[in-house]
């Protein structure tokens, strides 16, 4: 078997193109969760300690170079070479990990209560005998009552 003929096999199998769907929705899914804890959680957490919280922008200087009398935001310390420790933009993403921990759990949780209830509603309902059996057990019955 040539190697793009093998290759084909193992790029047309349903695994490898539900994990494909599966990576581009997460990626998707990860953009919304950026702009859940960027557009609304953050606002809110700001809201509610009553100021203006934007983790994003918090950081601190470890070191700048000797001659640097610019201003001391993030952006301009990183342009001029500054070792900063960005602990706002870590916090801002352990947020995002954790939201989107927490859908993924409750999405798998949802899920696996629904297949429970489908594998119950299964084992409820007895299968039907298939026709063959039916046919001899009623051929058993039959010759049971007769008399030879």
């Amino acid at each position: 078997m040539s190697f793009f003929k093998e290759f084909r096999e193992f790029a047309i199998k349903g695994n490898m193109v539900d994990l494909a769907v599966g990576v581009i929705i997460g990626a998707a899914f990860g953009k919304i969760i950026d702009s859940l804890v960027k557009d609304i959680i953050m606002p809110l957490i700001s809201f509610i300690l009553g100021g203006d919280v934007d983790f994003s922008h918090k950081f601190l200087i470890l070191s700048k170079p000797d001659n640097y009398t610019g201003p001391e935001t993030l952006a301009a310390l990183q342009e001029a070479g500054a070792n900063v420790l960005s602990w706002g933009s870590f916090l801002t993403v352990v947020i995002n990990f954790l939201l989107m921990a927490f859908v993924v759990f409750m999405l798998v949780r949802t899920i696996n209560k629904i297949k429970s209830r489908v594998y119950e509603e299964e084992a409820a309902a007895p299968a039907a005998d298939p026709a063959e059996v039916v046919l001899l057990r009623e051929i058993r019955d039959e010759l049971k009552t007769r008399k030879i």
